[in-house]
C-alpha cells in the first residue's frame, strides 16, 4: 500500500512529514500497523524455541512500530490541531484500537510465554540478579501489565474486559470531545468601552485581536486561559466576572448533547468494575499497586497532612481578602467564587505594590524561550538550534535541533505555545518519538537468520535513537502593535512543561516503554515541578527578562517585591489542589457503583476544605479531564506529591547553587536520564542521598506544621 506513514519521509531525523500528511492516511496505516503487529506477535508464540528474556520479553519490546507512531501521531495532532472529521474518526478508531490491545494482552499463548519467562526469573533469584536493573523492570512490567490487563481472567471475565475497555475509551474521547465543544461555544461579546474598565491593555488587545478573527466589531473574551484568566483578575464589572465564572464552571452541565454528567459517572463505575474483575476492591486500590504512594491509605495521608498544615492560613488568607473587599464594597459585601481573583489582586497591589501584569513587559516570549533554553544550557550544557527544514503540524509551531554538552544530537523539540479553535486547554508535554537504543545489526553475516536478527546481546553495538519531544501550551498570543508579553505565571507554566521536555530529551535507556516520562505518575511531576523553582529566581530572571520596547532589565525593587510576594496566598492554591486530589479519591475509593447526583457527590466530596461560597449548578467533574479521560484517575494528588519532592530536591540546589553543574549533573544521570528503569524512590534517594520529607516544602511555603 502507499501510504505517508510507510513511505520513507526524507526528513531530518527522520521527523514526521506533518506538511504531507492528510486525513485520508491515518485510518489506512493504523489498519496495517494492527496487521503487523499481529504478525510479530503470532511469530513470538510461534516460535519453537523455549521462552525466553530475549525471544519474549525484549521481542515483545520492538512490536507494533508502524501503529505506535500513527496512533501517536493522529492523538497528539487530535488534541492539538482537532477538526470534526478527526472527531469523528477517533469515535470510529477507538475501539478497534481497544480491540487491538485487548487481543493482545488477553492472547492466552502470549502469557504463557510471557509467564514462564517471569517465573524462571523469579523462582531463582541468583538468575534474577543476572538480569540488569532495567532488565528487571522491563520484566515485571511486562508480566504485570498482562495480569492488570485480564490475561489471568476466565473466558467469560475477558469478555467482561474487553466490553469494559473499550466503552471506557470511547467514554473519555467522548468526554474530551464535550469539553472542547463546550469552550469553543462560548465568548463575551462586549461592545461597550464602559464593560472594559479595570482591564490592562494587553487583556484588551487581546479581545480586540479575537473579536477581529471571529468577523465582528469589540472585544471578544474566551474561556481559554489566557483570555479568561486576565478577565478574572482585573475586571471591575462584577456582573461580568460572574458571567465568565459561570460560563467555565458550567461546561459541560448544560442540557445538551455535550453534557457529561451521565458520561462522568459511567466512567467512574466502569472502573470499579474493572478494578472489581480483576482483584482489586476499589480503582485506587488497582491503580495505586505501582504508583511511589502505593496505596490509597498513604494518599490519604498525605491529603491530611497537607489540610492540617495549610488550611489554617489559607482560611486567613481568605478572610484578608474578604476584609479588603468589605472595606472598598461595605460590609454587607459577600465574598463569591467570581470575586477571589479580582480582590486577591487588589490586596496583593496594596501589600506589595505588584499585579500579576507588572512583569509582562519583561517576558517577551522570544526572550523567555531564551531564558528557559539557556537555563537548560547553563545547568546541562544543551544546546537548541531552529531548523526550519523540520516540518511542523501548525504556523505556530517551532522546531528545534538539540545538541548535548559534547555536541552530538540529543532530540527534536517542538513547540506549540498559543491558543486556537481545535486545540484543547491547558498544556502539556508529549513525545512524537520515545528514546530507546536498538543492536546495530550491521556487522551481523545474515539477517535473515532468526538466530542473529534476535540476538540482543549487550555486547554488541547499540545504536541510541533519539526522541522527538513537544511541548504545547496556551500562552497569551501576539497581537497588532505587540509581541507576545506573558504573565510570570505564563513563565512558570512554561519551565513547567520544559522539565517535562528535559525529562524526554534526556532519555537514555535500552527499552523505549521505560525511556523518559513513562514512570510511576506520582513522579513524573518531579522534573517539570523542579523547574518552577527558577521563575523567581534574580540571577534566571537577569538572563532574559528585559522590557520588550527599552531592553532595560527588571528593576531589583520589582524582583525584590515579587520575592517578598512568593508566598502570596500560597495556602489557598494548596489546598485548592488538595480539593481536587479529594476530588480525585472520592470517585475511585468508592466501593460500591455511584449512583449520587454528580454534583451532590463533588460538593460533599471538596466539604472539608471549601474556603468560598459554593455556587449552585457549578460542577467541576464534567470538566476535570485529568482524571475522566487523561491518565490521573486515582493519582491526581502528584502534583502535591511530586511537590515535596521537588522542594526537597531544590533544596540541594539552594545550598549547593542554583546553577551548580556537579549537582545538576547528578540530577540528570539519577532522574533525568533513567526514566522508569528502576523505582523511583531508589533513583531520588541516589540523587538526594536520604527519602524526602515535607519539611523543605513548609519551609519554602513559610508553614509552621
Amino acid at each position: 500500500m502507499s501510504n505517508i506513514f510507510i513511505e520513507n519521509y526524507n526528513t531530518p531525523h527522520n521527523t514526521l512529514p506533518f506538511d504531507r500528511i492528510a486525513l485520508d492516511d491515518y485510518e489506512p496505516a493504523m489498519i496495517e500497523g494492527i496487521n503487523i503487529e499481529n504478525e510479530e506477535i503470532e511469530r513470538i508464540v510461534n516460535n519453537p524455541e523455549l521462552p525466553s528474556f530475549e525471544n519474549t520479553i525484549s521481542a515483545m519490546e520492538t512490536t507494533g512500530e508502524l501503529l505506535e507512531r500513527v496512533t501517536t501521531t493522529f492523538f497528539n495532532i487530535l488534541s492539538a490541531e482537532s477538526n470534526p472529521d478527526m472527531e469523528a474518526l477517533a469515535q470510529k478508531i477507538s475501539p478497534v484500537l481497544s480491540e487491538h490491545n485487548n487481543d493482545i494482552s488477553l492472547n492466552p499463548r502470549l502469557f504463557q510465554r510471557v509467564k514462564a519467562v517471569y517465573d524462571e526469573y523469579h523462582d531463582n533469584p541468583k538468575k534474577l540478579c543476572q538480569l540488569s536493573p532495567e532488565e528487571q523492570m522491563l520484566l515485571k512490567n511486562t508480566y504485570d501489565g498482562f495480569v492488570r490487563n485480564g490475561a489471568n481472567l476466565d473466558d467469560e471475565q475477558k469478555e467482561d474486559y474487553r466490553k469494559t475497555t473499550t466503552e471506557l475509551s470511547q467514554l473519555t474521547l467522548q468526554f474530551s470531545q464535550n469539553k472542547l465543544a463546550e469552550i469553543n461555544a462560548f465568548s463575551l461579546h462586549i461592545t461597550d468601552e464602559k464593560d472594559l474598565d479595570g482591564l490592562q491593555p494587553s487583556a484588551i488587545e487581546a479581545a480586540r485581536l479575537c473579536a477581529k478573527e471571529k468577523g465582528t466589531d469589540g472585544w471578544v473574551f474566551t474561556l481559554n486561559a489566557p483570555s479568561f484568566s486576565p478577565f478574572m483578575t482585573y475586571s471591575s464589572r462584577r456582573e461580568l466576572r460572574q458571567r465568565m465564572y459561570m460560563a467555565y464552571h458550567t461546561i459541560c452541565c448544560h442540557d445538551n448533547k455535550e453534557n457529561n454528567m451521565e458520561i462522568c459517572r459511567r466512567i467512574v463505575n466502569l472502573r470499579l468494575h474493572l478494578a472489581n474483575l480483576l482483584g482489586y476492591e476499589t480503582y485506587a486500590d488497582y491503580k495505586l499497586v505501582n504508583r511511589m504512594a502505593e496505596n490509597k491509605e498513604n494518599v490519604d495521608r498525605m491529603l491530611t497532612q497537607l489540610i492540617n498544615a495549610y488550611m489554617p492560613a489559607a482560611r486567613k488568607e481568605v478572610a484578608e481578602v474578604e476584609n479588603l473587599a468589605k472595606e472598598m464594597e461595605g460590609d454587607d459585601f459577600q465574598l463569591m467564587p467570581w470575586d477571589f481573583g479580582y480582590y486577591a489582586n487588589k490586596l496583593l497591589e496594596r501589600d506589595y505594590n505588584i499585579n500579576s501584569e507588572l512583569m509582562r513587559p519583561y517576558l517577551e516570549l522570544s526572550q523567555v524561550k531564551k531564558g528557559v533554553f539557556g537555563l537548560a544550557t547553563r545547568l546541562y550544557g544543551i544546546s537548541f538550534k531552529p531548523n526550519h527544514d523540520i516540518p511542523v503540524y501548525h504556523p505556530d509551531v517551532d522546531a528545534y535541533e538539540v545538541f548535548d554538552h559534547d555536541g552530538k544530537f540529543l532530540a527534536v523539540l517542538y513547540c506549540d505555545f498559543h491558543p486556537r479553535e481545535g486545540k484543547r486547554a491547558g498544556a502539556w508535554m508529549t513525545n512524537y518519538k520515545e528514546q530507546w537504543k536498538e543492536v546495530d545489526h550491521s556487522d551481523l553475516k545474515d539477517l535473515n537468520d532468526p538466530k542473529d536478527a534476535n540476538d540482543t546481546n549487550d555486547t554488541k553495538a547499540l545504536i541510541d535513537s533519539r526522541p522527538h519531544v513537544s511541548v504545547v501550551m496556551n500562552l497569551t498570543k501576539p497581537t497588532d502593535t505587540k509581541p507576545a508579553l506573558l504573565t510570570l505565571g505564563e513563565v512558570e507554566t512554561f519551565l513547567h512543561e520544559f522539565g517535562h521536555a528535559l525529562h524526554g530529551m534526556f532519555a537514555n535507556t535500552r527499552h523505549k516503554s521505560l525511556s523518559g516520562t513513562n514512570v510511576y505518575w506520582d513522579f513524573v511531576e518531579l522534573p517539570s515541578q523542579f523547574m518552577e523553582n527558577y521563575a523567581l529566581e534574580p540571577e534566571f530572571l537577569n538572563t532574559f527578562a528585559f522590557h520588550y520596547q527599552t531592553g532595560e532589565p527588571v528593576p531589583e525593587d520589582i524582583i525584590a517585591r515579587l520575592q517578598r510576594s512568593r508566598n502570596f496566598n500560597v495556602a489557598y492554591a494548596c489546598i485548592r489542589q488538595v480539593s481536587f486530589g479529594l476530588l480525585d479519591m472520592s470517585y475511585y475509593e468508592i466501593k460500591e457503583p455511584l449512583s449520587d447526583d454528580i454534583i451532590q457527590h463533588e460538593r460533599e466530596a471538596i466539604q472539608q476544605v471549601r474556603l468560598l461560597p459554593e455556587v449552585e449548578g457549578t460542577c467541576m467533574t464534567v470538566q476535570f479531564s485529568h482524571i475522566m479521560a487523561g491518565g490521573y484517575a486515582a493519582g491526581y494528588y502528584s502534583y502535591k506529591w511530586a511537590e515535596i519532592l521537588d522542594a526537597d530536591a531544590f533544596s540541594l540546589f539552594k545550598q549547593n547553587g542554583i546553577f551548580d553543574r556537579k549537582t545538576a549533573q547528578s540530577f540528570r544521570d539519577n532522574i533525568l536520564s533513567k526514566g522508569g528503569t528502576e523505582h523511583p524512590m531508589t533513583l531520588y534517594k541516589r540523587f538526594r542521598g536520604q527519602e524526602p520529607t515535607i519539611k523543605a516544602l513548609l519551609e519554602r511555603n513559610g508553614i509552621k506544621n
